[in-house]
């Protein structure tokens, strides 16, 4: 257990089972109850959200007029194209996963296209079991056995989820490995499938098209790049595989709401931007 400002984090090695699927996978809560509100940027990956304390008081979509996501505690969100905003009372105590796309969809065993930009309660993918495992979370305050409980049941899913057809899976490899610096065209090659059945096959297994995960994959590096401190923007933007400095700008407005610079200055928590 670790203290991070005023955030405490508790972690432990993932079992080898959960380790082609899970990104992170973290513990966590306030060391003094207070209201806050964190933004949530694209990253390229699915989150699942166990509260284990209080609720959210909101979830939207940045710039959206209705103040209502219907999201109570637990919650999954599927991948995103835009920035989300997050405000919550004070006294939250969870467990975050972040998931691979890949592994969102084995896990959730469903299309991720039905997940994009949305937030919906984690019983509402899952079914009533996440309601008693949440519980059973709640009801045990070690943290080593909170960990075991959760393993068991996130390795059992997996195990039974479905899986990614063999071309999606090498698509979205290629992907990440570029940091989304490669042109579609030459993955729907490599494939061998044609480009109008790889963007369908593709959006309906991660949730986003090919063409909008190489964007977020490439903020994404942009955002990890920036947070080290210290970091040229004009380095920052020939890495990334962006135009020009006009260009990253471009992207970080339409994908975060703010700028590389902003971001740079940021507070980051749990994979969120602190407001």
């Amino acid at each position: 257990m670790t203290r991070v400002g005023g955030w405490w984090r508790v972690t432990r090695p993932w079992p080898p089972g959960l380790r082609p699927y899970v990104h992170s996978y973290v513990g966590y809560g306030e060391a003094v109850a207070s209201p806050y509100r964190v933004r949530l940027v694209p990253a390229g990956r699915a989150v699942v959200v166990i509260s284990l304390g209080e609720p959210f008081t909101q979830i939207r979509r940045l710039h959206e007029v209705s103040s209502s996501s219907g999201v109570i505690g637990s919650l999954i969100a599927g991948l995103e194209d835009g920035p989300r905003v997050c405000d919550h009372p004070g006294g939250q105590e969870a467990i975050r996963l972040e998931l691979t796309p890949l592994g969102a969809y084995r896990l959730f065993a469903v299309p991720m296209s039905e997940l994009t930009n949305r937030v919906v309660e984690l019983c509402d993918v899952l079914g009533p079991e996440a309601g008693v495992l949440v519980e059973q979370l709640a009801a045990t305050g070690d943290w080593s056995a909170r960990f075991d409980l959760l393993d068991f049941v996130l390795l059992a899913r997996f195990e039974r989820g479905p899986d990614p057809a063999p071309e999606v899976s090498h698509a979205w490899r290629l992907l990440t490995r570029e940091a989304g610096a490669i042109p579609i065209r030459r993955i729907a090659a490599e494939v061998g499938w044609s480009h109008g059945h790889l963007v369908r096959r593709f959006t309906q297994q991660i949730g986003l098209t090919p063409k909008m995960s190489a964007r977020v994959l490439r903020f994404d590096r942009a955002v990890r790049l920036l947070s080290r401190g210290g970091a040229d923007l004009s380095e920052v933007t020939a890495a990334c595989g962006f135009y020009d400095q006009a260009h990253l700008n471009r992207e970080f407005r339409a994908l975060a709401g703010t700028t590389p610079v902003q971001s740079a200055a940021a507070r980051w928590t749990e994979g969120a931007l602190a407001q």
